[in-house]
């Protein structure tokens, strides 16, 4: 795991401190260096920020995507239609969770959509939303209905002051959603943080809700914490809480928020993440970074990051009996092959008859936008063997 240094003025000091990453799990990630600023540094910071923001304001508006097929070549069934980010923004609904929560969602489908087969629910991972998903929905449809949710903290959906994230929660809104909107047996398909909530939910429910899963690189928790098995973690453990102590220090935590969400650093992440660079567009920095300038987004951040880690995947995958694929990026530095959690996943089939796995050659964290048609190639098959239609 790599370590980077914090510079602090008046006074000075330097402080180690372990990656901020947008994902969890284990792995090596690229550091970088961010400086906490004295009271007139950070002055003069935020209002080159605030010039930033206005500029680039003006950027967004003309950043779209067009309605492409982004295949290299190969079968049609596995090409990524490539939908607009205003296109997905437009069609997108709110929905109320838990009477005080609007939630942000969308459903998709063609008159081709198969009645009988069952809906699908695309849930993100940490720091993303809908809009990431915009390589697979369009593809995704024309065979099924598809849901795709912004989990409460990331997206359109609210950002609540002092709210206490948990992956639980999460699970829970995902099992609400079902119970409430789709009200059909779904499969639910995650990536990173976004597949441990879905996990978390298939193992509290039975199949009148969740009917199959689609693992794309889980997370081993909600945060670093969670992969306690891991004598790199169990080395850096007193320092992961000397950092949340840190974060939890709103100056401290402002200052490092702003420089992480500069489109710079998050262009290096997300280099960082994916095996295919081309995916990593102007577009797919937006989709991070726009959300992350709203209301609210700083606490989500904070809660998250210093906040309890949740169920590890270990513990619930073996309650599991509905079909499950796992689709593994073998060049993700989050979650590798050979951490506690990759090896886990990879013993599974061995162990459980309804578990399917495939490593995907030369991909990162993120599959379903790193190499949409090669997810594709493998999806598609997937559910129409195991759900006969």
């Amino acid at each position: 795991m790599s370590v980077w240094m914090v510079r602090a003025r008046a006074p000075s000091f330097i402080i180690p401190i372990t990656t901020l990453r947008i994902g969890n799990g284990n792995g090596d990630v690229k550091g970088l260096r961010l400086p906490l600023l004295s009271n007139k540094n950070w002055q003069f910071q935020l209002q080159l920020e605030l010039q930033q923001r206005n500029e680039e304001k003006k950027k967004r508006q003309n950043v779209t995507i067009s309605y492409t097929n982004s295949s290299s070549g190969g079968d049609s069934a596995s090409a990524a239609l490539e939908l607009e980010v205003n296109e997905i923004r437009e069609s997108c609904k709110m929905w109320k969770w838990k009477g005080q929560y609007s939630i942000n969602y969308l459903v998709s489908s063609t008159p081709n959509s198969h009645p009988d087969s069952p809906p699908l629910l695309l849930v993100h991972g940490f720091g993303a939303s809908i809009p990431h998903w915009r390589r697979n929905i369009g593809t995704l449809a024309k065979s099924y209905t598809v849901y795709a949710i912004d989990l409460l903290g990331f997206g359109a959906s609210d950002k609540p002051a002092g709210y206490s994230y948990t992956m639980e929660g999460w699970a829970q809104l995902i099992l609400d959603f079902l119970d409430e909107v789709v009200k059909k047996p779904t499969v639910l398909i995650g990536n990173s943080v976004g597949t441990l909530a879905c996990v978390i939910a298939a193992s509290e429910s039975s199949q009148t809700l969740v009917r199959g899963l689609v693992l794309l690189n889980c997370a081993g928790g909600m945060n670093n914490k969670a992969i306690v098995d891991d004598w790199r973690i169990k080395l850096l453990f007193p320092l992961l809480w000397f950092i949340d102590f840190l974060l939890k220090q709103r100056p401290i935590a402002s200052a490092i928020f702003e420089r992480v969400k500069q489109r710079e650093t998050l262009r290096n992440i997300l280099l960082s993440i994916y095996a295919n660079k081309e995916s990593v567009d102007e577009t797919l920095v937006e989709i991070i970074r726009e959300p992350a300038n709203e209301e609210g987004a700083l606490d989500a951040f904070v809660s998250i990051v210093t906040g309890p880690p949740g169920p590890n995947p270990v513990q619930l995958m073996s309650s599991i009996s509905i079909p499950v694929l796992v689709l593994w990026g073998d060049e993700d530095p989050f979650t590798p092959l050979d951490g506690p959690v990759g090896k886990y996943f990879s013993s599974l089939p061995s162990k459980l008859s309804n578990v399917k796995l495939i490593v995907l050659k030369r991909v990162g964290h993120c599959p379903h936008d790193d190499r949409p048609e090669l997810v594709h190639e493998k999806l598609l098959p997937w559910l129409a063997e195991t759900f006969n239609f």
